[in-house]
């Protein structure tokens, strides 16, 4: 319990260091003109990524959740393979990456790194997705994971639409209508 403890915190203090880069990426952009959008679900996505660094260990405590070698290394390895894709795409994105939805106008979508891939337009929320499952199944914390999945599910729905709306109004050429 103590190293899963010491491993819910390790994920928590990269979230901080998230939020960090984030608002340096945001003084960035609005410095650039970028607008904000999808503000009303952004206090939901705070709660629920919240919540999951909290139920985590408090399932596992209040349930006494066994740990099961065969179940936790994999589970492990796919958390350590989120995070190395969410700083990824956070590098490949540089000062545009945020976990707001921010726009500068006029740039180009990125289209390096895990952007490469057409077929993946949004690899941080793949990375978000495996986090979810991966980090209470380390301590089989089978309800959270269910919990955190379908409610994620539903918010990820509103935020890929909003962040698909916001690239396309901030990316789409400009075109002059004669006079």
């Amino acid at each position: 319990m103590i190293w899963y403890g010491l491993l819910v915190a390790a994920v928590a203090a990269e979230r901080v260091a998230e939020l960090v880069v984030a608002r340096r990426n945001e003084r960035w952009s609005t410095a650039r003109g970028a607008t904000v959008t999808g503000q009303g679900h952004y206090p939901a996505m705070v709660a629920l990524h919240t919540g999951l660094l909290v139920a985590c260990p408090a399932e596992v405590w209040l349930a006494d959740s066994p740990f099961v070698p065969a179940l936790a290394w994999p589970m492990l390895a796919v958390l350590a393979g989120a995070q190395g894709l969410r700083w990824w795409c956070i590098h490949t994105l540089g000062p545009r990456w945020n976990t707001r939805v921010i726009v500068v106008p006029g740039l180009p979508l990125v289209t390096g790194g895990p952007y490469r891939w057409r077929w993946l337009r949004h690899p941080n929320y793949v990375a978000v997705v495996a986090e979810g499952v991966a980090l209470p199944m380390v301590h089989t914390a089978w309800v959270t994971a269910t919990v955190f999945t379908v409610l994620n599910a539903a918010l990820l729905t509103v935020r890929i639409r909003c962040e698909n709306r916001a690239l396309a109004a901030a990316t789409a050429p400009t075109t002059s209508v004669p006079a």
